[in-house]
């Protein structure tokens, strides 16, 4: 409905209902029966309502300049100071209101309070709401931008972690996405998969395996739900090497690195790009063993040196066993004598203690007459 029809149909309700108020209150004429009074009002509204039609048009035109001139220039006061105007007019009302109802006892003016206060009050509150703007709007949205800096300062904490070839075949890291210890997505480069399918279609059947067995440790990952894997299609085809891509894809989206690679390792960090080895984290979680304690295990093979015997803990690290070559394929008490940690893991070295259901006394002896005791 155009704006012209809205003002006159206005014009019309508020004529009639004068009509029908100045009638009931100066006109009414209680002698008449029912139905001259119900006439007469319903006269004095027609009356009112022709009034009212033909004021609409001589104030319609003058009425839309105004409103017009009111919404340019609302449209033109930053949206900052109208919200604080009107929180300060509500802060003023509400004073106002408790003022009047505590002062409504004073006599002849106690009944127009109210109405006086709520006007003083009204306008002082929206001068104090517009000078004070900023520390309202401050004030008010300190929490949501509180909220949305820490949002922001958590996403900027969570890096995406990238996945090389080495890791995916090596394993270990669908143990520990199981475990829900990796924050953030986990991306893989389409690269890097056709990297593994070359792999699998190779025709050497040990590289074919490893291929196979990189691809079945994704599909295992990606049917962990609370895993967020996602795949990037981004390529540098003037990079060669799959492991410069990775870096450089790291350096893009501001990712770190998840690998068992020493090379790519050693490479990512001169580049700067922050890497997650898979073997420094195994290291780390090794039960920590000192010279000087026990270990009880089983010598597997001989070593480097003729004399030597090689055993494995749990973990796979490597116990170089002191004369322990005549005690192959038995279970044996290693005194643990040194520890040696290398790029490639921990090392350690002992002697034999005692045999395990093994004839003890005589190695005793042994033990004994080989340390001067």
């Amino acid at each position: 409905m155009p704006a012209k029809r809205i003002l006159r149909v206005i014009f019309i309700i508020v004529g009639a209902v004068i009509g029908y108020e100045v009638y009931r209150r100066f006109y009414f004429i209680s002698d008449l029966s029912n139905y001259y009074n119900i006439l007469f009002n319903f006269l004095a509204i027609v009356i009112g309502g022709t009034v009212g039609f033909l004021l609409s048009f001589l104030f319609n035109t003058k009425i839309q300049r105004l409103c017009s001139k009111i919404i340019c220039h609302l449209q033109k006061i930053p949206t900052q100071n109208i919200v604080a105007a009107i929180i300060g007019l509500i802060i003023g009302l509400i004073i106002a209101n408790l003022l009047a109802y505590s002062l409504s006892f004073i006599p002849l003016i106690g009944s127009y309070l109210p109405i006086i206060l709520s006007v003083i009050l009204g306008i002082i509150g929206m001068n104090i709401g517009l000078h004070k703007k900023d520390e309202i709007i401050n004030f008010f949205g300190y929490f949501k931008s509180f909220n949305r800096i820490k949002k922001r300062e958590n996403k900027q904490l969570v890096h995406p972690k990238i996945l090389d070839t080495s890791v995916i075949i090596d394993g270990r890291i669908l143990d520990i996405c199981q475990t829900d210890f990796l924050e953030g997505e986990l991306i893989i480069p389409r690269f890097v998969l056709f990297e593994l399918q070359h792999i699998a279609d190779s025709s050497d059947s040990l590289k074919r395996n490893r291929g196979r067995r990189g691809l079945d440790i994704l599909n295992k990952m990606v049917k962990i739900k609370k895993n967020k894997i996602k795949i990037i299609g981004k390529d540098y085809k003037e990079q060669r090497e799959v492991d410069t891509k990775i870096i450089r894809l790291a350096k893009d989206i501001k990712a770190k690195v998840i690998t068992n690679d020493y090379n790519l390792n050693k490479i990512a960090q001169l580049e700067g790009v922050a890497v997650l080895n898979i073997n420094d984290l195994s290291n780390a979680l090794k039960a920590v063993i000192l010279p000087g304690e026990e270990i009880s295990t089983q010598i597997i093979k001989t070593g480097k040196e003729p004399e030597q015997g090689v055993a494995y803990l749990d973990d796979g690290t490597m116990i170089v066993i002191e004369d322990g070559n005549r005690y192959i394929g038995k279970k044996v008490n290693i005194l643990v004598t040194s520890i040696l940690q290398t790029p490639a893991g921990r090392m350690i070295f002992g002697r034999i203690k005692s045999v395990i259901n093994g004839n003890s006394n005589k190695l005793k002896n042994e033990f004994r007459l080989s340390s001067g005791k």
